[in-house]
């Protein structure tokens, strides 16, 4: 097992935020949905869009990947007989596609890595069997054929923002036209919107009213040449929560001023949490404050649970966060790799079924056991910042998943004698 040992003490500088991975997965797939062949600027590639672009691939188009974060694609018919995409551990690719694949008509079968193969498909997947898809599970191998039908589609809105997505993908592709009807209380409704703008901006209509969705079929795909994924807010966090921690401050550039990602949040809560935080143009300041805990509803953002508990972890008094209990089916269970990661480094957590409670302290150092998670991995390096001793990370490269360039960003950083 691999290990990366970190220096203790405060950070600052200046530092880019790395493309939006969940812009990116959908500005490819609308992409590889077209007619014409365009390009798209993703930045650095992580494994995740790696994945996508692979299985995309695979599926309807020829894609190449270049150096530079340009990824050119071509549209093209399915190949015929099954075939084999390599989804790696990327949830969003998996859900994503499986009703794509349905509406293409193809026969496919995803091949999943690590924890994903353990992730549940219900109800998506009784919803496309409904209307005439074929899903098997067999180990880590997911076969999927048959033609996904249209007419009336049903989903609740609190179990995966994913599962709306990919529906939302897939319909307009449909003979017939379609109504799907999101129920109950939705989750992440930032991701869904994230996916409703691509869709409009690739010339894709639908009437939205409450939680129904009125989905016309037989739509073509037309995105733009020459897309941007922009920054990245879930992959700043890291660095804004350094920041937060920083007597002097770390600088956060290519912060989109504009945008629906629902991880912008974490720039409100580092204000509620007391740091001091400057926003201008695109770019942002954070620099420690009176840190005081305080109570955060994690439901739309599940992703900055691990590095607000760090925050927490230094913040006076007690902080509660709640409505976070699908963290225990990510990479890890988050829930307790995060409450083992500041315990394990001498602060104080305890776990509830749906989220954490973290008392204010001191961290000392020691091992961090990443457990393979990339948000426990980089969260661990925002507790190096605060700790009084050296953090040993674990499996450190598991970060190439979100941000591959991560390590390097990071030693760049100025550590405060």
């Amino acid at each position: 097992m691999t290990e990366l040992t970190l220096s203790p003490g405060m950070r600052t500088g200046t530092v880019s935020a790395p493309s939006s991975k969940s812009h990116a997965h959908r500005l490819l797939i609308c992409a590889a949905l077209g007619k014409e062949k365009l390009s798209i600027d993703c930045g650095d590639i992580s494994m995740d869009i790696a994945a996508t672009a692979a299985c995309l691939d695979a599926l309807c188009a020829d894609i190449h990947c270049g150096g530079d974060g340009i990824i050119t694609l071509e549209p093209r018919p399915g190949k015929e007989g099954s075939r084999l995409l390599p989804c790696g551990e990327s949830g969003s690719t998996l859900r994503f596609l499986i009703p794509v694949c349905g509406a293409l008509g193809e026969s496919v079968t995803f091949k999943m890595e690590g924890r994903l193969s353990e992730r549940p498909l219900a109800p998506l997947d009784g919803l496309l069997r409904e209307h005439g898809m074929s899903i098997e599970r067999e180990g880590s191998l997911l076969h999927c054929s048959g033609r996904l039908r249209s007419g009336d589609f049903e989903i609740p809105g609190d179990i995966s923002s994913q599962y709306i997505s990919g529906l939302l993908f897939a319909l307009p592709l449909l003979e017939g036209d379609s109504v799907l009807r999101v129920t109950g209380k939705t989750e992440s409704e930032a991701y869904i919107a994230m996916t409703e703008s691509a869709l409009s901006s690739s010339g894709i209509v639908f009437r939205k009213q409450g939680g129904e969705y009125r989905i016309p079929g037989k739509q073509v795909y037309a995105l733009k040449d020459g897309c941007r994924a922009e920054g990245d807010l879930s992959n700043a966090a890291f660095f804004l929560c350094m920041g937060a921690l920083s007597e002097r401050g770390i600088t956060v550039e290519n912060i989109p001023t504009d945008t629906l990602q629902g991880d912008r949040a974490v720039i409100d809560l580092l204000r509620r949490f007391g740091a001091s935080v400057t926003e201008k143009g695109g770019s942002v300041t954070v620099r420690r404050g009176e840190l005081k805990g305080l109570e955060i509803d994690a439901s739309g953002i599940p992703d900055l649970v691990p590095v607000l508990s760090v925050v927490a972890s230094q913040a006076e008094g007690e902080t509660r966060i709640v409505n976070a209990s699908r963290l225990r089916l990510k990479e890890s269970d988050r829930l307790s790799s995060t409450a083992a990661l500041i315990n394990g480094l001498g602060g104080r957590v305890s776990e509830l079924a749906d989220g954490l409670v973290i008392l204010g302290g001191r961290l000392d150092g020691g091992i961090a056991d990443s457990c393979n998670d990339h948000r426990i991995a980089m969260s661990a390096a925002a507790a190096a910042c605060v700790c009084r001793g050296p953090v040993t990370v674990t499996e450190p490269e598991c970060t190439r998943k979100s941000f591959p360039r991560f390590w390097d960003t990071f030693t760049k950083l100025e550590i405060i004698p």
